[in-house]
């Protein structure tokens, strides 16, 4: 074999970001299992985890594929009642919170993790809110270190940490970031 076979990434499959259909969500479902088992991600399970990809006043949802099968999700939706980064933004910017769109449901397969696909998907649901006229922000668990060390790598910025009351029980910390510019 000559040196260009053995090229760093020749064998690998060139990974891909597109949109997601309504084909991808069984797929996805058992990715989102694989990451909740390895990481914890969601924190709690959701009863029906497609509703929860699917959910509510999305702007847009990505797959990344490795080898023609998703292996990783985003999605991009207005703010909600429980996203505390609009809000956290507006008091940093002095604008509306209704010029963002919240980052969710990001995940990557642990199998696929080293690809970047992280990245690529964070910044293909950051370019359609720019696309839109919407600032990126997020909220993320600060047990999740790996996703806010993503995320201060690519230059998003922590607003705030904050304890989220998510039921009568469970309080959790949360980080709350705005991407760059």
């Amino acid at each position: 074999m000559n040196a260009q076979t053995h090229e760093a990434g020749a064998d690998r499959p060139a990974p891909r970001i597109r949109p997601r259909t309504d084909d991808d969500i069984a797929a996805c479902v058992r990715v989102l299992a694989d990451v909740h088992r390895a990481d914890g991600y969601p924190v709690n399970w959701p009863e029906r985890p497609g509703d929860w990809l699917r959910g509510a006043s999305l702007l847009g949802c990505w797959v990344a594929e490795l080898g023609g099968r998703p292996v990783g999700h985003v999605g991009l939706s207005r703010p909600g009642d429980g996203d505390l980064a609009p809000g956290l933004w507006s008091e940093h910017t002095k604008a509306s919170p209704d010029r963002t769109a919240v980052v969710g449901r990001l995940f990557v397969a642990p199998h696929a993790r080293g690809h970047g696909l992280g990245a690529a998907l964070l910044g293909r649901a950051g370019e359609e809110a720019r696309r839109i006229g919407l600032h990126p922000v997020l909220d993320v668990v600060a047990s999740d270190t790996a996703a806010a060390a993503l995320y201060e790598r690519l230059g998003w910025r922590r607003l705030a940490t904050v304890e989220q009351r998510w039921s009568p029980a469970q309080v959790v910390s949360v980080h709350c970031y705005a991407a760059p510019g």
